[in-house]
């Protein structure tokens, strides 16, 4: 018996006639045209109502299908997320369970060469990817679907950032420049900042949005107004390529980290130093501030005392961590200087 109802089937034969009049199957048209009592079907409503809509049916399925796939997924991760003792514990802990479990949610495939970055919009579901393949790709996370490539720049795309508001994309490149782009205006390119002597490394915005900090090859670290697209700071003192600059959630202080094996500290306001981070044996990969919601476990790892009201080490910008090629990732007091915890994993 047909869970059909005598006009959903007779739609469905009519969509048929339409796709097999439309790929030229005439002896199998005229068979279900006479089988179905359509006689009467006229061709031309394979250009009309029904036109496509054997195919739209079809692809439709098969969207569901992979939602459905994706549920009963994500479905079973979740049961044994629900199921495991660190799960079970975590209310217990202080320290919850950070480390995604599998399947990934979606894996994203374009890009020709290697991405050096990625980062979320603010408020979309997009993430934009950085490749050396010169281009940005810009994805909507939720559902996979690859939405536009952003091209402009002549070589290798380094990094990628957002405003805090998602209103600006901002992109750096070996070709030595920074660029800016309009996510609303389909990331029409809107500035082009030069400057820097070399390869740009990396490139951020301060919290407010209205500035940018970048790292370059030329062993500088640059602050720039985003309105104007001028540099209005350069800050000197690592001797070697700076390749990464952050900075901390007050935008009151940067940190950077260089091939010069070193990390720094930097004061927003003056430009000047406030502790040289060294202990690594090779090239300072990559930095970043610790948030503020992590000092009490950063304090009793380290087995440090409280911070007493008003102290700085209270106050964003208090921990850095920096990892190294070295294979060793070190936490510091950013206020002192001094190397709290050396981290090594081992199989």
């Amino acid at each position: 018996m047909s869970l059909l109802s005598d006009r959903q089937k007779e739609e469905m034969h009519r969509a048929m006639l339409s796709y097999l009049q439309a790929a030229g199957m005439n002896e199998t048209f005229a068979a279900l045209a006479r089988e179905g009592d359509l006689v009467d079907f006229d061709p031309s409503e394979a250009k009309g109502k029904y036109s496509g809509l054997l195919e739209k049916k079809w692809t439709s399925v098969i969207r569901l299908q992979k939602k459905i796939m994706d549920l009963e997924s994500r479905n079973t991760a979740l049961l044994a997320e629900l199921a495991s003792p660190t799960r079970a514990t975590a209310s217990t802990s202080s320290s919850a369970p950070f480390i995604p479990r599998e399947p990934p949610r979606h894996t994203l495939l374009s890009h020709r060469a290697p991405i050096s970055r990625v980062a979320f919009h603010p408020t979309w579901t997009v993430i934009a990817s950085a490749s050396e393949d010169f281009s940005v790709k810009i994805w909507d996370w939720e559902s996979g679907d690859f939405e536009c490539t952003v091209k402009g720049h002549t070589k290798a795309v380094t990094d990628v950032d957002f405003d805090p508001k998602g209103n600006v994309m901002v992109t750096c490149s070996t070709d030595l420049t920074i660029k800016l782009w309009d996510p609303a205006n389909g990331y029409k390119n809107t500035k082009t900042l030069h400057g820097h002597d070399h390869s740009v490394s990396s490139v951020r915005f301060m919290p407010t949005g209205e500035q940018l900090i970048s790292a370059s090859r030329d062993k500088t670290i640059r602050v720039w107004d985003v309105s104007t697209g001028y540099c209005i700071k350069t800050l000197n003192g690592h001797s070697d390529w700076v390749r990464e600059v952050v900075s901390s959630e007050d935008g009151r202080w940067l940190v950077s980290a260089s091939n010069d094996q070193t990390a720094r500290v930097w004061d927003m306001a003056s430009g000047e130093t406030k502790a040289e981070l060294r202990g690594h044996e090779h090239v300072v990969q990559c930095v970043v501030f610790a948030p503020v919601v992590s000092y009490a476990a950063i304090r009793e790892l380290s087995g440090l005392p409280a911070a007493a009201a008003g102290d700085r080490a209270k106050a964003p910008g208090a921990f850095v961590a920096t990892g190294s090629r070295d294979k060793v990732i070190r936490l510091w007091d950013a206020v002192s200087g001094q190397c709290l915890r050396v981290l090594i994993w081992t199989p």
